[in-house]
Formats: C-alpha cells, structure tokens, sequence
C-alpha cells in the first residue's frame, strides 16, 4: 500500500513539474529564406564571389601563359634555365590553389557577416514570442540547438559553481 501510494505522489509530481514547462519549436532556415533581407545578402555575397573570381582568373590566366610559354621554348631552355621555370610555375601553382581555398573562405565569411544581423533580428523576436507567450525552451527543427531557453532553467552556473570553476564576468 505504501509503495502505491509513493508511485501516486510521484507521478503526481512529475506531473507538476511537466507541466511548469512549455517547449516549442521553429524553422529558422525557412524563415530566413523568407527575409527580403536575404535577396539582398545574396546579390551581395555573389557580388564579392564575382571580384574573388575575376582575380583569380587573372592568376590563372598569367599561370596558363608560363606554361605555354615553358612548353615552346622548353627544347631552347639550358638545364637551369628548365629548372627554374618548372619551380616557378610549381610555386604559381600552389599560390593558384591556395588563393582559391583562401578564397572560398572569404566567401563563407563575407555570407557569415552579412547574415549576422538576420539572425540577430530574428533571435530578438524569438525571444519576443516566446516571452510573450511564455515559453521556457524554443529548438530549432534544423540542427540540435536552442534558439531561445529561459533563463531560469539554465544550469550552466551551477554546474561551473560545483565545479569550482570561477564565473568569468561580462566584459561590454
């Protein structure tokens, strides 16, 4: 009898505390698709994607112009000569590819930085709603990350507290 009367008053309480929670979910992709900001995150991204691309076809084209030249002239060319045309279009070479790598990540940065204010502006009204219509947790469908926790639920400075490890202070 007693041991029924515990699993009551269990589930009773986990019942409560179920309840004290509101968890919701959005798309925040979809949204962002959806910003007429993003069009223009766009056009911008590709506008800085076409000057990467044009110098490196200027690169490409001057790398293309050594080899022709190398390989016309190349039965003329004395040993050292060969040498040190071959090293110079090996290290034209790497230069190429490392200018497109670098490249690539200008790009990706460049998109990073013309979508923050999206996020920011999106991450505000999350919150905004979710206080409103007092939500505790709000996750993203995409990824596994919180787009909004209440605050009141966050053991982050328990744990680092329990830890012993020192609560860095907010620096503006």
């Amino acid at each position: 009898m007693k041991s029924r009367i515990i699993f009551i008053l269990i589930a009773f309480l986990s019942t409560i505390s179920f309840a004290q929670t509101k968890v919701g979910t959005i798309d925040t992709d979809y949204i962002i698709g959806l910003m007429p900001e993003s069009k223009i995150v766009l056009e911008r991204t590709q506008d800085y994607g076409a000057k990467l691309d044009s110098t490196f076809n200027i690169k490409l084209a001057e790398y293309k112009t050594k080899v022709d030249d190398y390989k016309k002239n190349e039965e003329t060319l004395g040993v050292l000569a060969k040498k040190t045309t071959i090293q110079e279009l090996t290290e034209m070479e790497a230069d190429i590819n490392r200018y497109q790598q670098n490249g690539q990540k200008l790009l990706q940065l460049k998109q990073e930085e013309l979508m923050r204010p999206l996020y920011k502006k999106l991450n505000d009204v999350i919150q905004e709603v979710a206080k409103a219509e007092k939500y505790t947790q709000i996750l993203t469908i995409s990824g596994n990350q919180f787009a909004y926790i209440d605050s009141k639920f966050d053991l982050t400075e328990l744990v680092m507290s329990k830890l012993g490890i020192e609560i860095p202070k907010e620096t503006k």
